[in-house]
This record gives structure tokens, sequence and C-alpha cells, in this order.
């Protein structure tokens, strides 16, 4: 493991700002925290702005289907357009910038979902329909394994409050863009969507400003990087142990993926169907467990720094289980009381599984974040295309029904090591 963890010059420059001060620069110390909490909070808005847009493209679906005279088929196509450069190119992406940081990759990132974005809104065949969808997912694949390690450089150590700041915008942003399409974009149709130009031109500044300060920190992480690299060589995993865990991390993210789709996705159709429920008020009912997820995500930060990642993850997945269990045979007041439960509990893991995979490799904060986040985003995909055919063959009953069990996967967590014990 010392062996490959040894960075390269390049690999050093990732995880800047600040090096913990020696004891008794208490103000140097307090000096320091500033910047690091404005860059952790401007990027949990820049995820926020970046998710919102992302999002825009499924929540008009309806619209170009009827438009373009689209089948399901044709929709499925667009959709995989953006899944794949989204999911496929963020571990390319992170690869390449491990070793050549571009400090300004995340505004460009940004600009090229803003040309998707205009391209979405003019297109008139479907052709420019797939490239704009395309384009919008090359901005996501450049965001995230850069955002990612720009967060980690300001999180002063404190890994998993820093990522957790840094998906909880996301989480938000996802679950805006719906709403903000059903007032700007079905009112005004295809051509709405070009309003949100303004958001896509206002997050490249933001995300311009932080690539000032990402570049002026480059050099400093050098110190941590290899405190970090020394810290995973007394861990003492070899390569082959390392490479299986990464694969449990997965198992993991697999079921937290597919898990989620089915609420995200169906969840609403689900309450209707069973409950009689109205479009706006199972919507509500969703909304109940993405805030719950919000939550989730924001606190599970400072409790794994705390307790420790791999109790996190494993209270995380496993123990959602009698609640998934339970959830398709309540009834509607308790249904809508265990998606909070089960939103608060899963959603936990979601920062602390990337934030123990780049302490498991260190000086691979782009590749290993393009990874999770590109494997989440195909879970996500991949588990709504699945979860609708089982539903159009069974029911969306029996779909809920059988999703219960994959927070049982979570019993490979019993592989993980604990980091901290064996790096002691």
């Amino acid at each position: 493991m010392n062996a490959e963890a040894r960075p390269l010059a390049a690999d050093a420059r990732q995880s800047a700002l600040p090096v913990d001060p020696p004891s008794g620069v208490a103000g140097r110390r307090a000096g320091d925290m500033r910047p690091v909490q404005i860059i952790l909070w401007t990027m949990c808005l820049a995820h926020f702005l970046n998710d919102l847009l992302q999002s825009l493209l499924s929540a008009i679906f309806p619209i170009l289907k009827v438009t373009y005279q689209l089948d399901f088929a044709q929709i499925g196509y667009i959709a995989l357009a953006f899944q794949v450069t989204a999911s496929l190119l963020q571990p390319l992406v992170g690869l390449y910038t491990d070793k050549r940081p571009l400090p300004f990759g995340l505004a460009f990132g940004m600009g090229s979902t803003l040309c998707g974005l205009v391209m979405l809104s003019y297109a008139s065949t479907y052709p420019a329909l797939l490239f704009a969808a395309a384009m919008v997912g090359t901005g996501s694949s450049i965001f995230h394994p850069e955002g990612s390690r720009v967060v980690r450089m300001a999180s002063g150590g404190r890994h998993g409050l820093a990522q957790s700041i840094f998906q909880v915008g996301g989480n938000f942003g996802q679950a805006a863009g719906p709403l903000l399409a059903a007032f700007v974009v079905v009112p005004l149709g295809q051509r709405g969507i070009v309003w949100f130009a303004g958001v896509a031109l206002f997050a490249i500044v933001v995300l311009t400003g932080v690539g000032r300060w990402y570049k002026a920190h480059l050099t400093e992480g050098a110190k941590r990087t290899r405190r970090d690299v020394r810290a995973a060589g007394q861990a003492g995993l070899t390569s082959g142990r390392v490479v299986f865990v990464i694969g449990v991390l997965l198992v993991l993210m697999f079921s937290k993926g597919f898990y989620n789709a089915s609420i995200s996705t169906f969840y609403t159709f689900y309450l209707m169907e069973k409950f009689g429920l109205s479009v706006r008020d199972a919507q509500l009912y969703l909304f109940l467990y993405m805030g719950a997820v919000a939550a989730g995500v924001y606190f599970g930060g400072p409790l794994g720094d705390r307790l420790g990642r791999k109790n996190i993850i494993s209270v995380s997945i496993f123990g959602a289980l009698p609640f998934t269990l339970a959830l398709p045979y309540a009834s509607l007041p308790v249904a809508a009381a265990l998606t909070v439960v089960i939103g608060l509990i899963m959603s936990a893991s979601m920062s602390q599984i990337l934030v123990y995979a780049l302490e498991l490799v260190p000086g691979k904060v782009g590749m290993i974040s393009g990874l999770f986040f590109g494997f989440g985003f195909g879970m996500a995909g991949l588990g709504a295309a699945v979860l609708g055919h089982v539903a159009d063959l069974t029911s969306l009953g029996f779909v809920f029904q059988v999703c219960a069990f994959l927070p049982a996967l979570g019993a490979v967590c019993w592989f993980l090591p604990d980091l901290r014990t064996q790096q002691r």
C-alpha cells in the first residue's frame, strides 16, 4: 500500500488549506477558520445551483414528449445521454485532475451546463436534444469531483462535516429544481428553460471566485497529503484489501441508490394508487422524505467525525431495515412518519461513504470522488429503469415490498476495517 499510495508531485497539490497550526498558535488557527467556512458554504451554494439546473432536464420530459411526439424509449435515450456523460465521465475527469488540477474547471463545467440549457431551450430536432442533454451531463461530470477536491482542501481536517455541507446543497437543489420548473418552465414551455441561464451565469461567477482561492492554495496541500498517505500506509492494508473494501462500499452505494430511486421516482404514484391522494398531496409527502434526507446528510458528517465513519455507515444502512420492511404495510400517517425516519437514517452515511473511501485511498480525491458520485448517478438511473419495468409487470406495492430488503445489504459493513483503530 505504501508504494501505491505514494503521490506524484501534482497529486500532492490536492488537499490544500490549512494544515493545522501547531498548538499554541491559536490566533492563526482562528484566522484560518474564517475563509474555510466561506469556501465550504460557497460550495454548498454552488452544489445547490448545479443540481437545481441538472434536475430541470427530467422535469421537462413531459413537455418534450408532447412537443416532439416522442415515445418513452426516446425519452429514455435523452436520459441516457445525460447519465452516460454525468456518470461515466466523472472518474475519468477525476483521474485527470488528480495529476493536473484545474482551478477554474468548476466554472468551465458550469459553462458546459449553461450551453446545454440554452441548446435545450432552442433545440428543434431530436439529435439536438440528445446533444444538449450530454452537455448538461458533462457539466455535472466536471463539477462533482472538482467540488469534492475543493471541499476537502477547505475542511480543516473535519472531512465529514465539510462533505456533508457540500452534499446537502445538492439535495436541496434536486428538490427545488422540479418546483421551479413547475412555476417557470411549465407555463412558458420549452423556451422557459432559457430563463435559468441567469442562474448558470451567477454560478459561473461564484465558481470563478472559488477557482481563485483554489489556485492560491494549490501548493499548501503537500504536507497534508503526505500525512494522509503515511496514515493510510500505517493502516497496513494491502492493495488487494483496498480494492475489496472499495467493492464493499460500492455494494452499500448500490443498496442506497436503488432504494432511494424507489422512493424518489415511484413513491408519489404509490400514495396516489393506495391511498387515493391527489398529485399535489402526494408531492408534499415526497418533500417530507426529501427534507429528512437533507437533514440526515447534514448531521451525518459531524457524527462520522466524532463517532467513526464505519459506525455511522453501519447504523445508517442496516439500521433502516426495520422501517423499510414496515413501510409497505403502514397506514398513511404511519407511512409518512416511516419515510421521515428512513430518510434521516439512510442519508446519514451519504457523505461518510465517500469520506471513508478518500481516507482509504489518499492522493486520489478526484478519481475516488468521481467514481462514487458517478456510481451514485448510475445506480439512481438504473434503479428507476429496472424498478419501472418491475412495476409494469407486477405492481408498485410489490416494488416496495422487494426494495424493503435492500438495507439488509448493510450487513457487508462487517468487512469494513476501522481505519482510525488501524492507524493508531
